[in-house]
């Protein structure tokens, strides 16, 4: 039987040496032997990851995609909103709201107080907010209305040359809570508390709104406008039916 050359002992060693060092190097291969932030997705095999790779907490809700993270338990339910609201049309009437607004009186045209509304009064709308208004603020705008020809010029566009000539779109409004000892009394009859609040109307030229009859000398000028209640409406009752 013939012996293997020298040549191929040669070749049979470093064939081993190379595997052994090959080995050694996978094996021996660490942390301080990786350059920080060099491994990207590419070197990593897809799906070799576990479990076990991954540092207990150290992933957050932005790591995963919508909607891979089950949803939480339901949470407690928020405080009620708050603010309550009516709009008061030209008639005095309130054709929306929130709900518990009344009106007292309005203008010249109602009057739910039992007894004559004080001249000084008619001009303003006294609305019974059911609640007590010391702990909120009171907020109020005028409403267009500019399918209501409120002076017979037929300019329902708010684009009328003269002063106050656009009272559908124009006007000044005030309002405040009543009964504020020094500062403010309600004239008409049971408005005089804390539950109630008057708003008052006016003219750009700060002069009242009135009824009339319609026509261009007698123009019907009342306003249109919401009324907002904010804050703590806690101490809120509703009227009765």
């Amino acid at each position: 039987m013939k012996l293997p050359s020298p040549s191929m002992f040669v070749s049979v060693a470093a064939l081993v040496v190379a595997a052994s060092g090959t080995s050694y190097a996978v094996a021996s291969i660490g942390s301080a032997d990786i350059r920080n932030n060099s491994i990207r997705s590419l070197d990593v095999k897809n799906e070799s990851l576990l479990s076990r790779d991954v540092r207990d907490g150290a992933l957050r809700a932005r790591d995963f995609a919508p909607g891979q993270l089950p949803k939480g338990a339901q949470g407690d339910m928020g405080p009620a909103g708050i603010g309550r609201w009516a709009l008061v049309d030209r008639e005095a009437g309130i054709v929306a709201q929130s709900g518990g607004f009344e009106v007292r009186s309005g203008y010249d045209i109602v009057n739910n107080t039992g007894a004559p509304v004080p001249g000084g009064a008619v001009g303003n709308v006294y609305l019974d907010a059911n609640e007590d208004l010391s702990d909120n603020g009171i907020v109020v705008s005028i409403a267009l209305q500019n399918k209501l020809d409120q002076n017979n010029d037929t300019v329902l566009n708010g684009r009328a040359g003269l002063a106050d000539g656009n009272p559908e779109f124009s006007g000044e409004i005030t309002a405040t809570k009543c009964n504020i000892p020094s500062v403010v009394a309600c004239a008409p009859v049971g408005a005089d508390n804390d539950e109630h609040l008057v708003v008052s109307p006016r003219m750009s030229d700060g002069t009242v709104t009135v009824t009339g009859d319609g026509t261009a000398a007698n123009p019907n000028t009342h306003k249109r406008f919401y009324v907002v209640i904010t804050g703590d409406s806690s101490d809120y009752v509703a009227p009765a039916a």
